[in-house]
């Protein structure tokens, strides 16, 4: 299961975990990302999207 927007493309990116000693470890930073039923091509579709393209109306919601 991928951990990608289907809108976007969003992804994970990677980073540092920094202690107060300095040291670092890697860590990874996930995309917000639900589960919606939105409309594709007039026919109702599950989507992993994420929050900021749901906000931003990217992704037209099916009722």
């Amino acid at each position: 299961m991928s951990k990608m927007c289907d809108i976007c493309g969003k992804k994970p990116v990677s980073g540092n975990n920094v202690s107060h000693a300095h040291n670092k470890t890697r860590r990874r930073f996930l995309p917000n990302l639900q589960r919606v039923k939105a409309m594709v091509d007039g026919s109702p579709k599950r989507l992993k999207v994420c929050t900021t393209c749901i906000k931003s109306n990217r992704v037209l919601k099916a009722a």
